[in-house]
């Protein structure tokens, strides 16, 4: 068993990492039409923008509505980023179910094989009969998909982001870790304390493996050597890639940009949080990214007067060049 006291005794300083290299990879906005459909051309052009920035896209993600599309769109999604990523992104696997169901692997398999069938990397996203084990089950569940799949990303999700979300203990994380073919785990607890731990445990216990932050509220976490997968960088993954660069680089500017970027998350990630989603596309289209700030029917919206705090926000950041 893990011990805990030694883990939460440590001071965060020692885990600062300076000028290291960050890994970003950011979730996608799944862009709609004033008519409300999928826009496909804007999608493709937020994907080509994400990869020029240097970050690796991962598409039907929450900030994509994984949780709301049906499979054939799920698919399209996944040709749409092949298409113009290659084999750089990566895909949430999401398998949708209801409170009391039994945990599918078939289903978890088949979603597993259409991402990596186009060479992404899955994202095994959390479902009713997953977070229903308890840890070491929990685990377990993943090594028997590991059996199938050679490339993976756990993930930890809260439920103030979903109602079966779930975070475990550090002995079922450590588990995780030990399945070789599990090359990370998003972390989104939106807890600094519990991603220290998980960094703690992953210097000591295998150094390769990603700890990728989802807190949209502390977004340095980097600085403690975790990499991100985060759906703030939708917003703006140019201006996350810049101040990676000058993280690395050792450049002061770093916190400036740091805490602006932290400013936009703080705001739009406000309870509820998955309302999040309008913001991002109301940002995009304040920016010109996008054509329309519509989101998916069954996703929550921000009132009107979000508009004059994002466009200030969108402003402040086009002076970073």
């Amino acid at each position: 068993m893990i011990d805990r006291s030694e883990k939460t005794g440590q001071h965060p300083t020692a885990l600062l990492h300076l000028g290291r290299e960050v890994r970003g990879m950011s979730a996608v906005l799944l862009p709609f039409t004033s008519v409300g459909e999928i826009d496909w051309s804007a999608q493709q052009s937020l994907l080509e923008r994400t990869v020029e920035a240097g970050l690796t896209p991962a598409v039907n993600m929450d900030t994509g509505y994984v949780q709301l599309l049906d499979s054939a769109t799920r698919l399209r999604v996944l040709d749409a980023t092949r298409e113009v990523c290659g084999e750089n992104f990566a895909a949430g696997a999401q398998v949708g179910d209801s409170p009391g169901d039994a945990w599918n692997p078939d289903a978890y398999r088949a979603a597993m094989d259409d991402i990596a069938t186009r060479g992404g990397t899955p994202v095994v996203f959390p479902s009713n009969g997953l977070t229903a084990k308890d840890g070491a089950d929990w685990a377990g569940a993943h090594a028997e998909l590991a059996r199938t799949c050679d490339r993976f990303i756990g993930f930890e999700l809260g439920a103030m982001f979903v109602p079966y979300g779930r975070i475990y203990d550090l002995d079922a994380y450590a588990a995780l870790m030990d399945i070789p073919q599990c090359i990370g785990a998003k972390h989104s607890s939106l807890s600094r304390e519990l991603e220290w731990q998980r960094l703690r445990l992953r210097d000591e216990r295998r150094r390769d493996f990603l700890v990728l932050t989802g807190n949209d509220l502390a977004i340095d976490m980097i600085m403690y050597g975790s990499d991100y997968l985060l759906g703030l960088s939708a917003f703006a993954p140019e201006h996350f890639a810049l101040r990676d660069r000058l993280w690395r680089q050792g450049d002061p500017r770093f916190y400036e940009l740091n805490d602006l970027l932290q400013y936009l998350g703080c705001f739009a990630f406000r309870d509820p949080v998955p309302a999040y989603k309008h913001d991002a596309a109301i940002f995009l289209h304040l920016r010109g990214r996008i054509a329309s700030a519509r989101t998916h029917p069954g996703s929550p919206e921000r009132p009107a007067s979000d508009r004059e705090v994002l466009l200030d926000i969108a402003r402040r950041l086009e002076a970073f060049a």
